[in-house]
């Protein structure tokens, strides 16, 4: 199986869409399907009409991590750790907003790959793990960055450490998901949340993406001086003036996120 078989990219418009298509293996990822997701995700992060991102599973299940059993051939374990760092990079730096849909399992590297989304959403099936410890490893692919500042260190430690499974509405309790929507349901409540964030301001939404990401970093001044840089990139998009003409007209605007600067 190669990388285009074992990552399957669609497109809906404006919304693009990664499944992870090793069933088989619970989607587990192999150097083929890190490969395959690496240029999915650059290939949205690179595209101007890719306004939202969907990833999932094939198969009822999400991810189940990295494929510990397939053929790593004989790369050095750091430079292949490189390799799959950057592609969870990519992923965090992408100004689009990201989904995760997660049926079945999330474990290690491949719950992280859904904390690594700005937006999760789980069927009532999904479970979860940091696995890693239970097979010798710590976290990868952004977990000990992702997991503190997602339920606090004294959660994270108990995650991380001890690999406990942890199911839908737990991780929902936790705040490691958004919604937990029933099996049937959660198709089209992912596509319509899609949809609405496609829909939203471009610029706007990827200057708020920075400024979250960057806040848990700063001081309280930082965090002001960057918004207000932010505001002021907004305000000379056409999407501002769009937003506040329907306001007064009490319409819904389109957002383009064109330059309005003339």
């Amino acid at each position: 199986m190669d990388a285009s078989d074992a990552v399957l990219v669609s497109r809906d418009d404006p919304v693009l869409t990664i499944t992870l298509n090793r069933p088989h293996r619970k989607n587990a990822l192999d150097l083929a399907a890190w490969d395959g997701l690496h240029e999915a995700l650059r290939t949205a992060a690179s595209e101007e009409s890719v306004r939202a991102v969907v990833i999932t599973g094939a198969g009822g299940d999400f991810c189940a991590g990295a494929d510990l059993g397939s053929d790593v051939g004989d790369v050095h374990p750091l430079h292949r750790m490189h390799r799959i760092n950057d592609i969870a990079a990519t992923l965090h730096e992408m100004s689009e907003p990201v989904v995760a849909k997660v049926r079945g399992v999330a474990v290690g590297a491949g719950w992280n790959l859904a904390l690594g989304c700005d937006l999760v959403v789980a069927a009532p099936d999904a479970r979860f793990s940091q696995i890693f410890a239970r097979r010798g490893l710590s976290p990868d692919f952004g977990g000990s960055w992702l997991l503190p500042r997602a339920v606090g260190m004294q959660r994270a430690k108990r995650l991380a450490l001890l690999g406990e499974f942890v199911d839908a509405r737990e991780a929902l309790d936790l705040g490691l998901v958004a919604w937990v929507r029933p099996d049937d349901e959660l198709d089209v409540f992912v596509a319509d949340l899609a949809a609405r964030l496609a829909s939203g301001p471009p610029v706007a939404l990827a200057q708020t993406k920075a400024l979250l990401h960057a806040g848990a970093q700063q001081s309280f001044r930082e965090a002001l001086e960057n918004e207000a840089r932010a505001q002021a990139v907004n305000f000379a998009t056409e999407d501002a003036p769009a937003a506040r003409e329907a306001f007064v007209r009490k319409t819904e605007p389109t957002f383009t996120g064109r330059w309005g600067v003339r």
